[in-house]
């Protein structure tokens, strides 16, 4: 059979979960399509019509492969200035403009721009545009509907409105408010319970269904109107027939004004960054590790946005809340993207009378939320942590957006962060006289598994970290790869956070990512993302352990194992592993381990989705070698979750005459027959006698859990006795 055959067999392999995939993420992308458009004073459809046209246009002509496209949380700023200074036909015309612009770029290979802008002014732009959403839609979020001259001034009203909710008279407004303020409850704890049939439904999609149960409660069981007051509900959404006859008008006759050029700059450089970010984010995340084609999709995403514009819709955009979903989710080709699409369409033509029902303040709680997680003080306590300079930077950018503009204050940043290398440097000529030069050098070693060395030279920061970057995407990530910065005087924040993410990608793929010669540099931080010069190598402070961490030790005494408390990032271990295929690991610590080395149990920290979408997970974990081949295999508690995802194409694997054990547990892996033959009866007694766990075999070694969360000290010692009698009970086969 030919590749071709089998890509395309594999393809349909994998489409049901694909679908399965686009449907969850429609029900994220129908509430936060409707408020962002909102939130750009657009009519509240053109959202869904953003995400419509942008998963069916890229999904077909894109160049990445697990990424959803529609509306984007970092337009809702530049959107509502041109919506407002343009009127809303002038700036329909400017974001059909903006969607040729952007295809230009994208003939013009101008995808590695991305790579030219330092990771902290993007940072400070992010957070700018996270408080200008939430600026102004937490007020609409409490019932009050206020306008001010700025950010600034929306934000200092804040506390006045809050004040507000207690003084009204009027029933209306104080259940409006009230549907706020328990939809960002709902924003804010629902991640949290961490529970498989909740999580079948997302967050923002139960702020919906509660908001069209409550009204029809009162409609039809108390039989009287909704009590949300009227100028705070969702505006009429038009029927797929009323929206193909009232197309807006895209007239060019204004386009020699300089405010709608501004306009059109600023869209298409708000989307291209936003886009292209995501792109990367979720690259990362990709379980088939897809390369993005970023050029390819710049010209899929200007062609969906300039259909966009023509239909009443937004600007299409990478987003990566959403693609993080889908990648959760068993998304693995373009198809969710396109299948998102379809079932947006399906609600809007079936379901677009239930939609008046949604409260304003419900939808501008989603909103808010989003604009908390964009301006998170987590960030500036990140920022501050990886360095001094990277908050002043963070900082400058942020208030430099919100004062003067998005291009103006990412221009401010990057000067910033320009001056801010010349004065640690002391030595502002050496990135003049360096900057075009080629300072990167790569080879191949031969021999006993293909080796790769990186030497980079005089300095890598955001202005010459593409050189570097062309080098390591020339390489697959199954090798294994050397970067030597031994001749490099400095080595900044940028580049060090990118490097990271390569070296995850790289040990998902079985590869290597190695960074060398920074003994010589000093940061101001321990981060391991600190910018890096030459200087002496400072000295660190141990801290002190925790009661745990105390109580742990006391456990390796007991078991005779040794305990390191320290974070450790040696995880190629962890490779084959199906559950990490999506995550993203940071470490692990606490580790207790025998003196032979085949058993340990670690504390471990990852993440599932990113950005804004990220959710940091901490666990409790136990490994153990076997030293024989089994079968790769997953084992877990059968649940209402893992018979969907069997659906969608993992189908659990059922051992005749055992039907309990089938009805339990969930079975899963490619060679049936070679699992089947390990799964003996003694060795489904033993599973069928103990409490659940998570097991997992990538072939010569076991991982168990039990649940996402660190365990206390009793269930560490359950977990090791555990461990020893399943190790038994399989060399015993």
């Amino acid at each position: 059979m030919s590749p071709k055959k089998n890509r395309l067999a594999y393809f349909f392999k994998k489409l049901p979960a694909n679908i399965f995939s686009g449907f969850v993420v429609s029900l994220i992308a129908l509430p936060l399509g409707l408020g962002l458009a909102m939130a750009s004073e657009a009519p509240a459809i053109a959202g869904v019509i953003t995400a419509i046209v942008g998963g069916v246009v890229v999904s077909i002509f894109g160049g990445s492969h697990v990424t959803i496209t529609g509306p984007g949380n970092g337009m809702v700023g530049v959107l509502l200035i041109a919506i407002t200074t343009l009127g809303l036909m002038d700036a329909y015309t400017a974001i059909v403009c903006s969607g040729f612009v952007l295809m230009l770029l994208g003939f013009l290979r101008m995808g590695k721009l991305s790579d030219f802008f330092p990771s902290s002014a993007i940072q400070g732009m992010l957070a700018a545009i996270g408080l200008i959403i939430l600026g102004k839609q937490f007020h609409i979020m409490l019932a009050n509907r206020i306008v001010r001259d700025s950010t600034l001034g929306y934000l200092l009203e804040i506390p006045n409105t809050i004040l507000k909710v207690f003084t009204y008279d009027d029933k209306g407004l104080i259940y409006a408010a009230l549907s706020g303020v328990i939809s960002l409850a709902i924003m804010l704890y629902y991640p949290k319970f961490r529970n498989k049939y909740l999580q079948l439904i997302p967050a923002p999609m139960w702020i919906v269904i509660l908001s069209i149960g409550f009204s029809y409660f009162h409609e039809l069981v108390l039989d009287h109107p909704n009590p949300i007051d009227p100028n705070y509900m969702l505006p009429a959404i038009p029927s797929i027939t009323d929206l193909f006859n009232d197309l807006p008008e895209i007239r060019f006759n204004g386009i020699w004004n300089l405010q709608f050029w501004s306009s059109v700059f600023g869209l298409t450089f708000i989307a291209s960054i936003e886009s292209l970010l995501s792109i990367k984010a979720i690259d990362n995340l990709d379980p088939e590790k897809h390369r993005s084609n970023v050029n390819k999709d710049l010209k899929a995403l200007g062609i969906a946005t300039i259909g966009s514009g023509f239909l009443g819709g937004l600007n299409v955009v990478t987003v990566i809340a959403r693609s993080s979903v889908n990648v959760n989710n068993g998304g693995n080709n373009r198809s969710a993207n396109f299948s998102h699409a379809i079932f947006l369409l399906l609600f809007i033509g079936l379901f677009s009378t239930q939609l008046t029902r949604i409260p304003l303040p419900a939808l501008m709680a989603i909103l808010v939320f989003t604009g908390y997680k964009l301006a998170s003080p987590k960030l500036v306590r990140r920022m501050f942590s990886v360095g001094s300079e990277q908050l002043l930077i963070f900082l400058v950018t942020l208030v430099g957006t919100l004062r003067f503009g998005l291009i103006s204050g990412i221009g401010l940043g990057i000067l910033l962060t320009f001056l801010v290398h010349g004065i640690i440097n002391k030595n502002v000529g050496m990135f003049l006289r360096n900057w075009l030069k080629p300072n990167v050098l790569m080879y191949k070693e031969d021999g006993e598994g293909e080796i790769y060395y990186i030497s980079v030279k005089h300095f890598c920061n955001f202005l010459n970290y593409y050189r570097l970057k062309e080098k390591i995407d020339a390489v697959s990530e199954d090798n294994d790869v050397v970067i030597d910065f031994s001749m490099c005087v400095f080595v900044d924040h940028t580049v060090m956070d990118n490097l990271h993410s390569y070296q995850e990608v790289f040990r998902k793929q079985g590869g290597h990512l190695e960074i060398v010669g920074l003994d010589s540099h000093q940061s101001d931080s321990t981060h391991p993302f600190a910018l890096k010069r030459l200087l002496p190598v400072p000295k660190f402070i141990e801290k002190n352990l925790t009661k745990r961490q105390f109580n742990i030790g006391q456990i390796a005494e007991n078991f005779n194992y040794i305990y390191n408390a320290k974070k450790g990032k040696n995880l190629e271990f962890l490779n084959g592993f199906y559950y990490f295929e999506t995550k993203q690991i940071s470490h692990i610590y606490n580790t207790l381990i025998n003196s032979i080395g085949d058993y340990m149990v670690f504390d471990i920290e990852y993440s599932e989705g990113a950005f804004i979408a990220k959710e940091d997970i901490r666990s409790t974990m136990m490994y153990i070698e076997l030293h024989q081949p089994i079968p790769v295999f997953t084992l877990s508690k059968e649940n209402l979750i893992e018979k969907i995802y069997g659906i969608g194409g993992h189908s659990d694997i059922d051992i005749q005459g055992n039907e309990e054990f089938s009805k339990r547990f969930y079975l899963y892996g490619e060679d049936e027959v070679g699992i089947l033959k390990f799964f003996s009866d003694s060795l489904i007694l033993f599973f069928e006698s103990i409490p659940y766990y998570h097991i997992e075999s990538n072939g010569k070694w076991l991982l168990i859990f039990n649940r996402a969360q660190l365990a206390g000290d009793k269930e560490i010692k359950t977990l090791l006795d555990f461990g020893k009698r399943l190790k038994s009970a399989i060399i015993a086969e």
